[in-house]
């Protein structure tokens, strides 16, 4: 009578503690759960409060650059722009804190799950293992080992409660796979996130080192000053408009004669001329009736460099001898970033040889050479321009001939 006392209430024992399963720590897991919603909550406030204040910079920089243009203004522009940066940085860093913070509640959660699909596996083993031991035993020794028709009835019943229980473990460890395959993928999700948003810090990071120095190079080019920023802005204009109007076919041009590579094609001006702030060759390279970028058709040197540096891949000698000081590469350089070509980037690459008072400028391939000129501001502005192929010339500005 003992012995089925005691397989009675281990019995029930097991029931009621599978039925219980699921709420076992869930105080403790409801608690961290409310912690962690509720710093989640912050830092997306935080990052939302974040993101008026980028539309209000980004809106801010749109209405100074309406203005007219004073260094002041530029100034003004190039302040908001580092401002706005540092507040998309640390817009970034908030997001990626906020993802780490959800991994790592992901990463409780699987591990949770995990130990809870091993216990339930167990348990779902030991009911199998218990229902085929069951099915192995005739009725009538079931009848006859529990002494009796009622002690029979009772042990049935209990045995119908267990398998039905067993099938609410098979339902409960199914449900908790799948919920541990969702939150596994989302944590990867959430982890390619993080990737993404660490690169995307690295750019804003190098952008706004990139903008502090342009603020300095500006202030060092116009020695703060008002009048020279305005004399170097419509120098930088004309220059920029002059050379649009050249490619366009609006220069005075000549045909002189033929020439071959490195064949020597004119100088560089000593000193200032007209639309240039100092003796320097502006070289241009036309495919298309479209500005290239030279970089793909010089060879590489050993370049030194006075603005933003990047490589050469092409087969064309340099123009100038012993290359090169670059002054100002091409494209969006920090000049160009303060709006002295109107928004539009560098079109050439301005240079001098490494060789003091050499002005001599070559042919970087074969070609009909041209010379010619255009108005520039007070003045006109002198080139050639070897046409390569019905598709390629090449400009050289700022030059005697």
């Amino acid at each position: 009578m003992v012995r089925k006392t005691l397989t009675y209430l281990l019995l029930v024992f097991l029931l009621i503690g599978t039925l219980a399963w699921p709420f076992v720590g869930g105080a403790n897991l409801q608690a961290q759960e409310s912690i962690s919603s509720a710093n989640s909550e912050k830092s997306q406030g935080e990052i939302d409060d974040l993101k008026k204040v980028i539309d209000e910079l980004r809106s801010k920089i749109g209405q100074i650059q309406q203005e007219q243009r004073t260094l002041a203004s530029t100034i003004k522009v190039l302040d908001s722009k580092i401002l706005l940066n540092e507040k998309e940085i640390e817009k970034t860093q908030r997001e990626i804190n906020l993802l780490e913070l959800q991994i790592n509640e992901l990463s409780t959660r699987i591990e949770g799950l995990e130990l809870s699909l091993g216990e339930l596996s167990e348990i779902l083993v030991d009911r199998i293992q218990q229902q085929y031991k069951q099915s192995q035993l005739d009725p009538l020794s079931s009848l006859l080992m529990n002494a009796g028709l009622s002690g029979f009835i009772r042990d049935q019943r209990y045995l119908k409660q267990a398998r039905a229980h067993t099938e609410d473990i098979m339902l409960a460890t199914e449900y908790k796979r799948q919920v541990y395959d969702t939150q596994k993928s989302e944590k990867e999700a959430k982890q390619e996130e993080v990737q993404v948003l660490r690169n995307q810090l690295e750019g804003q990071r190098k952008q706004l080192a990139q903008q502090r120095a342009d603020k300095q190079t500006l202030l060092q080019v116009t020695k703060n000053d008002e009048q020279t920023y305005q004399e170097k802005l419509a120098q930088a204009l004309a220059e920029y408009q002059a050379i649009q109007s050249i490619v366009a076919g609006g220069g005075n041009e000549s045909k002189v004669k033929d020439v071959k590579k490195g064949d020597a094609i004119a100088s560089i001006i000593a000193g200032r001329s007209t639309c240039s702030t100092g003796a320097h060759l502006h070289f241009e390279v036309v495919k298309g009736g479209a500005h290239v970028n030279p970089a793909g058709f010089l060879k590489g040197e050993s370049i030194t460099w006075y603005d933003s540096s990047f490589g050469f891949s092409g087969s064309w000698d340099w123009p100038v001898n012993n290359p090169a000081i670059v002054t100002q590469g091409y494209g969006m350089t920090s000049f160009a970033r303060s709006g002295f070509y109107g928004g539009s980037g560098h079109t050439g690459i301005d240079m001098l040889s490494k060789n003091s008072g050499d002005w001599g400028i070559k042919s970087v391939d074969d070609g009909e050479l041209f010379r010619g000129s255009i108005k520039c501001g007070g003045g006109y502005l002198r080139y050639v321009r070897v046409k390569h192929n019905a598709d390629v010339s090449t400009y050289y500005l700022h030059v005697n001939y």
